[in-house]
């Protein structure tokens, strides 16, 4: 099928590169020249693994194409994807002012000779959007035209998010046309995985929901992680005890610094603004977020009372994205943490794999900070390690050369990647979470 996707940033660029991969015809739209001219030459702005290759060789093939005309992306595709930033506002709500704007200005492109068009809702948005883009089309669109109105929220993972988009474990689509739901299933039909078909409020209310509820899990861990501590009980055994309960599952339940990026954190603050919208308090979700907060604040005093206090110690800071196996650092706990070492007086040596450039730019990191692509040289004269992003190669590092280097030898892990038997064995003095 011909499909155009309007908004090339994480979610539109890598949903068209995977629509692509499976034979459809793509057109991605983006109002920055400078980026589509990047991606016309293969290049990828993200870290993503595996879709750079994907984008290079769909390219290649004439699948998949990028332009800044809307225009154009309307007349090519029978099915509009829009996938625009939905940024949080300061109380909660989302800025939907991208979607309002792109509605528009599909609307004004469709023609009656155009044909029938199918427009989606890919990004995040608040259940009754799919409402309000059908009646700004209306508004905008000249007479005659026909379409029907689509949510087909993403449950990609940054990281794995090429995997998750060719092998999903579910695909949801919601719509109360059911010609519109004609065509999302033949454009899903390539791919191997449940479908499941909804009205389109049920399909905005999933993604929310879905989000929510995984943050819940890591913030329940984290506040059993607690308790741990308290007890002399080992976290990492209580959830595994846990998690072998088929009806939990050991997913999500890793204790450690607590979830951020950039949908976890707008997520739980937009369902929470949501269900008092609708006059349904949603206060475990309220609970869910102060236990997120709590946790880095709780990390922090345990490297206070080692330190004593953090003016003109060096700390190394292994880990800046918010997650492994990305650059992202968007809402990242990482982040926040060197940013308060850093106003406490810290003198920082930080590193990441992938991140390291993106904590430059857009990390906005004040203070005494080097950044550093060896991670073992972030630990000359330094007087503690913490561990801030669960990267695998932090978990193999060599525990006798982090002991060699270190001026005093502590180790503070966010992210309980290292087994506390082997840190004592190299001669280390070790702190994690709930352990």
């Amino acid at each position: 099928m011909k499909i155009t996707i309007i908004g090339t940033g994480y979610v539109g660029l890598t949903s068209g590169t995977c629509f692509a991969e499976v034979g459809h015809e793509v057109t991605c739209v983006d109002n920055n020249p400078e980026k589509v001219a990047t991606l016309l030459a293969g290049k990828v702005p993200i870290y993503e693994p595996g879709l750079e290759e994907l984008v290079k060789s769909n390219v290649a093939a004439g699948r998949l194409k990028f332009t800044t005309s809307t225009e154009e992306g309307v007349k090519s595709g029978e099915v509009i994807f829009i996938a625009v930033p939905t940024p949080p506002q300061p109380d909660g709500s989302v800025d939907l002012s991208f979607i309002e704007k792109v509605a528009r200005e599909i609307a004004q492109c469709l023609t009656p000779e155009l044909g029938y068009r199918v427009i989606v809702d890919k990004s995040t948005v608040p259940v009754k959007t799919g409402d309000k883009v059908e009646q700004t089309v209306r508004r905008y669109a000249p007479a005659g035209v026909e379409f029907g109105v689509v949510s087909n929220p993403e449950f990609l993972r940054e990281g794995c998010a090429v995997d998750d988009l060719l092998h999903p474990d579910r695909v949801v689509i919601g719509s109360n046309d059911d010609r519109a739901l004609a065509y999302m299933q033949k454009i899903y039909e390539p791919f191997v995985a449940p479908v499941l078909v909804t009205d389109i409020n049920s399909a905005e209310l999933i993604k929310h929901a879905a989000n929510s509820f995984l943050a819940l899990k890591i913030s329940y861990i984290n506040a059993v992680a607690n308790i741990c501590e308290a007890s002399g009980a080992d976290v990492e055994k209580v959830a595994e005890g846990i998690g072998m309960d088929k009806r939990i599952g050991r997913s999500f339940l890793n204790a450690g610094l607590g979830y951020g990026g950039s949908c976890f954190p707008k997520d739980i603050k937009a369902f929470i603004h949501i269900s008092e919208s609708l006059g349904q308090p949603f206060g475990l979700l309220k609970e869910v977020e102060k236990i997120n907060f709590d946790q880095l604040d709780r990390f922090l005093a345990k490297i206070r009372e080692k330190l004593w206090v953090f003016r003109e110690k060096k700390i190394a800071l292994w880990g800046l994205a918010f997650k492994q196996n990305t650059d992202d650092v968007r809402e990242s706990v990482a982040i926040k943490l060197c940013q308060k070492m850093l106003s406490e007086g810290a003198v920082v040596a930080a590193t990441d794999p992938e991140a390291l450039g993106t904590a430059q730019k857009f990390g906005e990191l004040t203070g005494s900070i080097s950044y550093h692509t060896d991670m073992y040289e972030t630990l000359d004269g330094a007087d503690a390690l913490v561990i801030g992003t669960e990267w695998p190669a932090y978990a193999k590092a060599d525990l006798h050369e982090i002991k060699k280097r270190l001026r005093t030898p502590l180790v503070f892990d966010g992210r309980n990647l290292i087994d506390p038997k082997d840190a004592k064995a190299a001669g280390l003095e070790y702190i994690s979470i709930g352990r």
